[in-house]
C-alpha cells in the first residue's frame, strides 16, 4: 500500500488508516465482540493498513484495550495514533458532553495528558505511541495556554513516549498558535 511521510517526523503511514472508534462499543455502538474486532484489525492489517487510530474517549478506554490485544506481539509492524484532552475522572475542564454516565470535558492541561499518556501506553501494550493528538483544543472556561498544551508533548516527545505531535479538530488560527510554540507534524 502506498505510504505517506508524517510531517518532518521521518516516519511514514499507509495512506489509508483504520478507525477504531467503533470498536469501543458501548451506547455510540453497542456491545461488541472483542475477538470479531481484533480479527477486523487483522484482516486490515493483511490488506497493508497499518496505521490504527483510537482515542481513550472511543468506549470509554475500550477501544485501546482491543487495539492492545489486536498488537500485542507486533507492535513495530504497526503506526499507532491516539489522543488526548476529551477528559471524564474528575470535574476539571469545559465541559463536552455527557456519556454513559459521564460528564466529558476538553482538558489539555500537563497533569491531564500526562495521566493519560499514560494510561494509554499501558492499554496498547506498548512503550510509545507513533502520533499523539489533542482530540480537541481547549474551549472556555477552561483555557489551558497552548504553550503549556505544546510543552507537554515534546517533553513527551523527549522522553520517546510519542514520535509525533498531532493536532485534531482544529481550525487554522487554533493549527498556527500551537506550531508558534513548536511543530505539529499531522
Amino acid at each position: 500500500m502506498e505510504k505517506r511521510n508524517i510531517g518532518k517526523s521521518g516516519l511514514s503511514a499507509p495512506f489509508l488508516g483504520l478507525g477504531t472508534w467503533a470498536i469501543g462499543g458501548g451506547s455510540w455502538w453497542g456491545d461488541n465482540d472483542d475477538a470479531l474486532s481484533v480479527k477486523a484489525i487483522e484482516t486490515a492489517v493483511e490488506q497493508g493498513i497499518t496505521w490504527i487510530d483510537t482515542a481513550p474517549i472511543y468506549g470509554l478506554y475500550h477501544s485501546e484495550e482491543v487495539v492492545g490485544k489486536a498488537i500485542k506481539g507486533r507492535r513495530s509492524d504497526f503506526i499507532i495514533s491516539t489522543k488526548c484532552g476529551l477528559w471524564w475522572e474528575d470535574d476539571e475542564g469545559s465541559f463536552r458532553f455527557e456519556k454513559d454516565g459521564h460528564k466529558v470535558k476538553r482538558n489539555v492541561s500537563r497533569r491531564v495528558i500526562e495521566r493519560e499518556i499514560d494510561r494509554s501506553l499501558t492499554l496498547l501494550g506498548t512503550d510509545y505511541i507513533d502520533i499523539y493528538y489533542p482530540h480537541n483544543p481547549a474551549c472556555p472556561p477552561f483555557l489551558t495556554p497552548v504553550e503549556e498544551t505544546m510543552d507537554t508533548l515534546i517533553g513527551l516527545k523527549k522522553a520517546g513516549k510519542i514520535r509525533c505531535i498531532g493536532l485534531s479538530n482544529a481550525t487554522v488560527d487554533e493549527l498556527r498558535e500551537y506550531m508558534s510554540y513548536g511543530r505539529v507534524d499531522i
